[in-house]
């Protein structure tokens, strides 16, 4: 772990410097900028009355301007970029050693209490796993992983682990993808952007491809006989003002258009360097390989394709630039000839956008996979048993633990067999459960898990370990968990699935608790099932005697010299040692 915070050290190192370098340079182009506008006051100033002079400074003096515009929004972009890199390998560095991960996003958003674990396992909302390895910086990015996160998938385990050692690796190539598209600011998602253009309707008539050219050189000779004296003023305010008006016809179409694109502008603005960096990169793993296969397009790599449409965009946006858009319309027929540009662009290329979109955003989604993986080289990626063994698991630790206070425990279990885990209150039976229930969601998506060594036959997950009552739909607590076990026996008949239970049927009494227990125990064992279930009802572990593929174990508790002691260890066999009564009197709840 030294080795990758002495990594992120050095890269915040090398951003500060180039990001110092920058503001230098920015300031300098503000002043030039003002350089120039000034100069460009003092010939209006100095040569007023000489119109041929003063068009000639405020034509060449705007020309220069958008330029030094250009380039200092550039510059802009490039500093805020390294500041973005810094921030990056910052949060690495907090979450690493301090474990300072609680100021994330949460995904509190994406909750999904009826899930087949979510709620159990704390995939989501604060302290939690989505917390802790969230990096997305697209929010379809985060929207990607989250359905990964859910998807419950037990397919092509090799490749996400292929995929995501390789993401490992390049962690200087993932930085720079997620500052790049940290900078993306839209406020419309890819999924409207997409619908946009299937349903665009076309405006500009086809006669602008070679009409607008063609205005654009008379304009241009106009121009060349004012200055030469061959042209009148009036006869050049003419000619501005027939240009202007053939644009106001369509003046309120391309008003649509360009509020349009405006809000996707810098969506492909970054994604076409987004694009260009998943094109440049060689990637060996199958699921990269043919995220990269993909983009590609016979006549032109998706990165170009993207950058003239984003360059198209900025051109039409000059519009907003008052004086410009008067002369640029007058003479050169712009928001025409760029709409044209923009049309012709979503014909041809507009419904690949969603597959391009997806790759882009998919990538981002596992760059945080990879960052997992990067961030804790002493976990390993689990083996997939090539017959059904179950799963087993040397020294397997909760990841969301702290590392020099968690305890690992050694955990074995066979295909079809039911463990039946009783313990002491706070002797770490929750915990326990949440780390199995985590290793098994990691296990199938890919990622390594904490543990020393691990194998297991991909299995999906469900769980029933936070039934609550629903007062909006009049449930009682017992009817809420009597719906979740018939959710897991229905779900059990269609596929198989590892089945995690803590303390069922807790709305009853202790007797018919006992007796539902056991018949529900009975009915998993006979159904196949593999899982795990903690009680502290003992009577339940009896039902071993008759059921050989029930196994008990459990977690201890001690009283020494009147204090209580928790070793956290899984062991085998039955509790005997509960500390309900002892902890009512240590806090003085109840008397001796």
């Amino acid at each position: 772990m030294a080795k990758h915070i002495d990594f992120y050290k050095k890269q915040i190192e090398i951003h500060q410097n180039i990001a110092d370098k920058l503001t230098k340079k920015l300031l300098a182009s503000s002043i030039l900028r003002l350089v120039v506008f000034l100069v460009i006051g003092f010939l209006i100033y100095f040569f007023w009355g000489n119109s041929k002079v003063i068009m000639a400074a405020i034509i060449g003096g705007i020309a220069i301007f958008l330029f030094l515009v250009t380039r200092h929004g550039n510059l802009r972009y490039k500093s805020d970029k390294q500041k973005a890199l810094i921030q990056l390998n910052q949060t690495e560095i907090d979450v690493m050693q301090s474990r300072q991960f609680h100021e994330l996003p949460d995904g509190s958003e994406f909750e999904q209490p009826n899930h087949e674990y979510a709620q159990d396992v704390d995939l989501f909302g604060s302290g939690s796993f989505f917390q802790y390895l969230n990096r997305t910086a697209l929010y379809e990015g985060t929207k990607k992983l989250v359905k990964i996160l859910l998807a419950n998938d037990i397919e092509a385990i090799p490749e996400k682990q292929e995929a995501i050692k390789e993401l490992a690796e390049k962690a200087k190539w993932r930085q720079e993808f997620s500052a790049t598209a940290s900078l993306v600011k839209t406020s419309e998602s890819s999924t409207t952007i997409v619908n946009w253009f299937k349903n665009y309707k076309r405006f500009v008539p086809k006669f602008i491809k070679w009409g607008s050219p063609v205005f654009s050189i008379f304009s241009v000779a106009i121009i060349a006989g004012y200055i030469l004296g061959f042209v009148t003023e009036f006869q050049i305010l003419l000619w501005l003002i027939v240009g202007i008006l053939i644009t106001g016809i369509f003046l309120k179409r391309i008003n649509l258009l360009s509020g349009s694109v405006s809000k996707i502008q810098d969506t492909f603005h970054q994604y076409h360097q987004l694009l260009s960096m998943l094109e440049n990169e060689e990637f060996s793993s199958v699921i990269m390989k043919d995220k990269k296969l993909a983009i590609r397009t016979k006549d032109k790599k998706a990165s170009q394709i993207f950058r003239e449409f984003s360059k198209a965009i900025d051109a039409l946006d000059q519009r907003n630039n008052m004086l410009f858009g008067v002369l640029g319309n007058g003479f050169l027929l712009w928001d025409l000839r760029q709409s044209l540009k923009l049309e012709n662009w979503i014909e041809k290329y507009g419904r690949q956008v969603e597959n391009w979109f997806d790759v882009i955003e998919v990538t981002d989604a596992y760059n945080s996979l990879g960052n997992f993986s990067f961030n804790h080289p002493g976990y390993v990626f689990p083996k997939i048993a090539s017959v059904e063994k179950g799963i087993s698991a040397t020294q397997l630790a909760h990841p969301l633990l702290n590392p020099e206070k968690r305890i690992a425990n050694d955990f074995s279990i066979d295909s079809k067999e039911f463990f039946i885990v009783t313990g002491a209150n706070m002797a770490g039976k929750s915990t326990f459960l949440r780390t199995v229930s985590l290793q098994i969601v990691m296990s199938n998506i890919g990622l390594p898990v904490c543990a020393e060594a691990c194998t297991y036959t991909p299995i999906k997950l469900i769980t029933s370990m936070r039934t609550s009552d629903s007062l909006s739909d009049d449930e009682s607590y017992f009817f809420s968990e009597l719906k979740r076990l018939k959710y897991i026996v229905n779900r059990i008949k269609e596929d198989r699935y590892f089945i995690i239970l803590d303390e069922i049927l807790k709305g009853t009494n202790s007797t018919d608790k006992a007796s539902g227990s056991k018949k529900f125990v009975r009915k998993l064992v006979n159904s196949h099932a593999t899982g795990i279930i903690a009680t502290h009802d003992l009577s339940l572990c009896e039902i071993t005697a008759e059921l050989p593929q029930v196994k008990n174990h459990y977690f201890d508790a001690e009283i020494i010299n009147d204090e209580l002691h928790f070793d956290y260890r899984f062991k085998d066999g039955i509790c005997q040692n509960m500390n309900a009564s002892f902890l009512l009197r240590k806090m003085e709840i109840v008397d001796e």
